[in-house]
């Protein structure tokens, strides 16, 4: 029997409006606004704040991001401090393609994505299909099935799939790459997720997503180890109550929070995700559970299980939780407990990481 193509289904129908917030999602209560309601002064400052923040980052990458190398050799303690505090949705498309190195890949390949989508076939197709409709099932842009967004989705996937067969397809990935077509196009948002995988700034993540998730396992590892240095008395309430974080923190790993988190959350992680590395998901992991802490502690194993993937709404507002994060110094003993794990484990790393020679001055350490 010859195999369905996404593009063989017809459209579903368009469903019905409902009330939607300001990234597109469908409000869970149509009576609640986004946030507290704001006086007309209060909403005209925060207007004003927004417009001369988006003033500030035009100015600092260019038109469609031609100045943004030559600012960053020349102060790229701005570049990070600005991230840090937030990339302007307007722009956050072309920064994210500025910062993760895939502008440059999507450049250096022509036509090789509409190769990949038009031309070739993948083992994963069924797969992916029937997937599609768990990736935000909320958002506008991916509720019509067989829409233009769920085909979009299938594309990317695709053609992930089919350039690196050795990774494929692997559910996780649906949330990445969902998460990028809300700021992009289907060829920006592929090779970003190229950029990501093979590791054009940063280390690969392909690991992630390989048979056995090898790189899950070895994060999993250092993050139990970084509970036990910086929250002792947690981590030991851990132990006792036969906590371990493949219980709570795998999705943080493999989709970077985009899986179950607040959006407005996961948007400003990822920015600083994207420029720094996958060392901010630690930091967020430890400052939730600092937040948290004097909660957990008192928790038996259910309900600890319960609390940890149900974090309060508190811990989850971004101008509290990231300062925190950003505080939490691990990049030493990261890189210790990395090679621990190695010698544990045998280093099985993959030579998948992509030749693109970094222009850029690497992101000072914390």
């Amino acid at each position: 029997m010859e195999k369905k193509r996404l593009d063989d289904y017809e459209p579903g129908p368009v469903p019905s409006p409902r009330p939607l917030d300001r990234f597109g999602f469908v409000k869970q209560d149509a009576n609640t606004s986004d946030g507290l309601v704001k006086s007309k002064s209060a909403y005209e400052y925060e207007r004003y704040k927004e417009e001369r923040k988006v003033r500030k980052w035009r100015k600092m990458i260019g038109v469609g991001g031609s100045d943004w190398k030559h600012y960053l050799r020349r102060k790229p303690h701005v570049v990070k401090r600005r991230i840090r505090k937030g990339i302007p949705d307007c722009l956050r498309g072309l920064v994210w393609q500025l910062i993760s190195g895939s502008r440059d890949l999507l450049l250096m390949n022509p036509g090789v994505y509409e190769q990949l989508v038009i031309y070739e076939t993948s083992a994963s197709e069924l797969d992916i299909i029937r997937d599609i409709s768990r990736t935000f099932p909320s958002h506008v842009f991916f509720q019509q099935r067989h829409g233009p967004g769920q085909r979009s989705l299938y594309n990317v996937l695709k053609a992930y799939s089919v350039f690196d067969r050795d990774v494929g397809y692997v559910q996780g990935m649906g949330f990445l790459a969902g998460l990028l077509l809300l700021y992009m196009s289907e060829e920006d948002a592929f090779w970003l997720l190229v950029a990501l995988l093979k590791g054009a700034v940063h280390a690969p993540m392909e690991g992630l997503y390989l048979a056995g998730l090898p790189l899950v396992q070895q994060y999993l590892f250092q993050f139990e180890s970084l509970v036990r240095d910086h929250l002792p008395k947690l981590g030991e309430h851990f132990a006792i109550e036969l906590i371990n974080p493949s219980m709570y923190a795998s999705q943080w790993f493999i989709t970077v929070f985009s899986y179950s988190f607040p959006f407005h959350l996961a948007l400003r992680i990822w920015d600083v995700f994207l420029y720094e590395g996958v060392k901010i998901v630690f930091k967020v992991g430890l400052a939730l559970l600092k937040f948290c802490h004097d909660d957990l502690i008192k928790l038996p194993f259910e309900k600890l299980i319960h609390a940890l993937k149900n974090f309060p709404e508190d811990a989850m507002n971004p101008d509290t939780l990231l300062p925190l994060a950003y505080s939490i110094k691990i990049s030493k003993r990261l890189e210790e407990l990395k090679q621990e794990y190695e010698k544990k484990n045998g280093k099985t790393r993959r030579s998948g990481e992509l030749a693109v020679k970094q222009t850029v001055p690497s992101v000072q350490s914390n």
